[in-house]
């Protein structure tokens, strides 16, 4: 005789799959809370955060999981694509107002440079975009108007886009009008990031731009990554959102940073 059917519940990928989506709405959540969620014992709850741990979907704590970045930590691009959307596309209005047609423009690998490629779906006109993020590359692709160069190397899922020297080489290569970047965390004059794989491509795309706008939204402000990835007078413009904290703008002040506020 066949098995019957196990409950939804007890399957262990679909109860990761909802535990994950749980987390990522959440932002973070007690190991406990989610043994009582999904009428399991703590040992397969722990079972289950590894698990997601080791896929990169979620970081895990003393006591519990979350999907929110930390000082060593960023977070999963699951979580990333749902923080702050309605500040993220202020910047990308702003942003897309300094293309022009005929430009050779780079976006990172973030989700608020992936708001600019949204805006960019629409009458682009005469355009070169060069990525190496896998969403802004399925989402340009065959879009009349673009010339669209996918930057290469290893693919990291967490991040859903290609790194490593690979990508580094083929970024120095280039050289472009404008650059459309983000990063995770601004403080002193200098903005940061917690994996240094991402602060080489970066530092890469800065070298290669004409001109570099970096795009932070208000919860990236005062906080602080492992790594320093450059000092904010190295980009051209640094844009910002409204809730900007005014002791992080008189700190750019002070340094010699042009911003605007989106």
């Amino acid at each position: 005789m066949n098995a019957p059917d196990l409950p939804e519940r007890s399957r262990p990928a679909q109860r990761q799959a909802e535990i994950a989506e749980h987390v990522l709405q959440h932002g973070s959540v007690s190991a406990t809370e989610l043994a009582e969620m999904f009428h399991v014992s703590l040992m397969t709850i722990h079972r289950d955060l590894d698990e997601l741990a080791r896929q990169g979907v979620v970081r895990k704590f003393r006591g519990g999981v979350s999907a929110q970045p930390s000082s060593v930590f960023e977070s999963n691009v699951s979580f990333r694509l749902r923080a702050a959307r309605e500040e993220k596309l202020a910047l990308a209005r702003r942003a897309r107002a300094l293309i022009e047609p005929g430009m050779a423009v780079m976006l990172d690998d973030s989700t608020t440079t992936l708001e600019v490629a949204r805006l960019l779906e629409d009458d682009a006109g005469p355009l070169t975009v060069i990525t190496n993020f896998l969403e802004t590359i399925k989402l340009l692709s065959g879009v009349p108007g673009i010339r669209l160069l996918a930057l290469g190397g290893e693919y990291y899922p967490t991040h859903d886009s290609f790194l490593g020297m690979p990508c580094v080489e083929a970024i120095e290569a280039l050289r472009v009008d404008l650059l459309f970047a983000s990063t995770s965390a601004i403080s002193g004059g200098y903005a940061y990031h917690q994996e240094q794989e991402i602060v080489l491509v970066k530092r890469a795309m800065i070298r290669s731009a004409q001109r570099s706008v970096l795009m932070v939204d208000h919860t990236k402000l005062g906080r602080a990554a492992l790594h320093r990835l450059a000092p904010l007078r190295d980009f051209d413009l640094v844009l910002t959102d409204g809730q900007a904290p005014e002791e992080t703008l008189s700190e750019m002040r002070e340094h010699g940073v042009r911003y605007e506020i989106a």
